[in-house]
């Protein structure tokens, strides 16, 4: 099984923004020694608990510590963008790193208003986003009216994707990475887009990446201790409309938070795989059948970067069993 690192420069009480992108590269360095596929980094914008705005500067910095694991984004917004400035990104990363980068394109909007204004976009625009996707693909393959430069191979393109994304993805004859509801559903939303994919000279097949959080440790409890600092966070931000920084487990009392957070915390590390390993490889093996995956997207996050690099690495290890 193909495995790959989500990191969305997470960051944590009592460290700096800057602490937290320089845990990313340090991270990326570390998933290639360990021999994980690719590594891609996320684009959020006015969030306190995530440094990342910018994944095409965050990878330039990625790209110049590694060598060889592919690097990416998970993924770059294409309402918040000029199509044709992300294609001169992104044809700036593959001419610095040729054959290594992907790019991962989504539809979300900022998570709030404020936000939102700021980047000039706002949810009663209407939705361009496949003449957008349409329009970055003919600065990359030469038939739009401007010429890209760098000239370069195109890089992959990802379409992060919900139902109405694997549709759009599907006409494209892109591949896609879905998380959330679509990985718990009957897969009828997988099976609808392998079935109306239109074939293309660079993606022949559809191909389809899942990601959701992933925590190996040596004991049940552990993982679910090592999950808890994300989930509180998650929970956190429904109840304040603000997603924080990750706290420290010690520092959370599940008991003396309200109901409807202890709830939405136990949902959140419901929805998650975590566990002893040979529990992980069983929630793996059952999410495979159901999805049929080319590759999973890990994005595990926790509060102690140790102990983070430690759960790649029993990841990675527990997914090459997985292959034989």
């Amino acid at each position: 099984m193909i495995l790959s690192l989500l990191d969305r420069s997470r960051t944590r009480d009592g460290y700096s923004d800057g602490a937290a992108l320089t845990a990313t590269i340090e991270r990326a360095i570390n998933a290639e020694k360990l021999g994980y596929h690719r590594f891609w980094v996320a684009e959020h914008h006015g969030v306190p608990g995530i440094a990342s705005g910018s994944p095409a500067v965050l990878l330039a910095s990625v790209g110049a510590r590694t060598s060889s694991i592919r690097i990416g984004s998970g993924g770059v917004m294409l309402p918040n963008h000029q199509p044709f400035v992300v294609a001169e990104q992104f044809a700036m990363l593959e001419a610095l790193y040729p054959g290594r980068v992907d790019l991962g394109v989504g539809r979300s909007l900022g998570f709030t208003e404020p936000v939102r204004a700021a980047l000039r976009t706002g949810r009663d625009e209407s939705d361009t986003f496949a003449a957008d996707l349409d329009e970055l693909w003919s600065y990359f393959d030469g038939t739009a009216a401007v010429t890209l430069r760098p000239a370069v191979v195109p890089p992959p393109v990802y379409v992060l994707a919900t139902g109405q994304g694997l549709t759009v993805a599907a006409a494209a004859g892109l591949p896609v990475v879905v998380g959330g509801p679509i990985l718990t559903s009957d897969g009828s939303a997988l099976e609808d887009y392998r079935r109306r994919y239109r074939p293309t000279i660079q993606n022949p097949h559809p191909r389809v990446v899942v990601s959701l959080d992933i925590t190996v440790a040596e004991t049940t409890e552990r993982a679910r201790t090592l999950a808890l600092p994300e989930a509180w966070a998650m929970a956190q931000s429904r109840r304040t409309g603000e997603f924080p920084p990750l706290t420290h487990p010690s520092q959370i009392d599940l008991n003396a938070a309200p109901a409807r957070t202890r709830e939405r915390v136990e949902r959140s590390l419901a929805s998650a795989v975590l566990g002893t390993p040979d529990e992980v490889s069983d929630q793996l093996e059952k999410l495979i059948d159901r999805t049929d995956p080319d590759e999973i997207l890990a994005s595990t996050s926790t509060y102690d970067r140790k102990t983070l690099f430690d759960a790649d690495a029993q990841l990675i290890q527990l997914a090459r069993s997985l292959s034989r």
